[in-house]
């Protein structure tokens, strides 16, 4: 695969990026359902139905915004136990639609989101190479660890460790220290990027 155009955009994200602390990911507002919703996605004894009902209830409790309960649901679809792609793909597309519909500050980064959703299930389809455009997208939106993670995974799955260290080298030698604690972190404990760490 040609990455010349595609390195463009992300090292030109990367550039212009350098000096900026990312923001979190979700409001404080939701931080705390979220956290519920993630430790029942990630439970050993995780129920498909049950989570999406709790899902259901805290954006009817007004705890989660509509954008977050399409994110969630998303989540609950690509699940191992679960594999739904039809329905991981149709809440991707909802979520898309009510972060259009809710605009306002958050919109680039509600956007991410949905790109990293659509990116993942590309991914777990096994188009590799949608996934790294869509995962590409999500960085130029939002310039977090875990969108740079899920390309350098991309990378690797692909094969292209050489391509990947080398956005990696980039990234340590021009991103804020909190960036590349957060990725190292990451590289740390994912085992996608097992082959990256040192």
């Amino acid at each position: 695969m040609n990455y010349q155009a595609l390195f463009a955009r992300i090292l030109d994200t990367v550039d212009a990026e350098a000096y900026r602390t990312p923001a979190g990911h979700v409001d404080a507002r939701q931080r705390t359902a979220m956290l519920e919703v993630e430790r029942a996605i990630q439970s050993a004894d995780f129920d498909p139905t049950h989570t999406r009902s709790l899902i259901d209830r805290l954006h009817h409790e007004g705890h989660i915004d509509a954008v977050l309960r399409f994110s969630a649901l998303h989540v609950v679809a690509c699940h191992p136990r679960v594999r739904d792609w039809e329905e991981a793909a149709r809440m991707v597309g909802a979520q898309e639609h009510a972060a259009l519909e809710l605009g306002g500050p958050n919109l680039q980064n509600n956007l991410a989101s949905v790109d990293r959703h659509r990116g993942v299930l590309a991914f777990l389809q096994g188009h590799l190479e949608v996934a790294l455009d869509y995962f590409a997208r999500a960085l130029e939106r939002q310039l977090t660890a875990e969108n740079m993670g899920n390309i350098l995974a991309t990378l690797l799955r692909l094969g292209d460790e050489g391509e990947a260290r080398g956005l990696l080298r980039r990234a340590r030698g021009g991103l804020s220290k909190s960036f590349v604690g957060e990725l190292q972190a990451l590289i740390d404990s994912d085992p996608d990027l097992a082959l990256l760490r040192d």
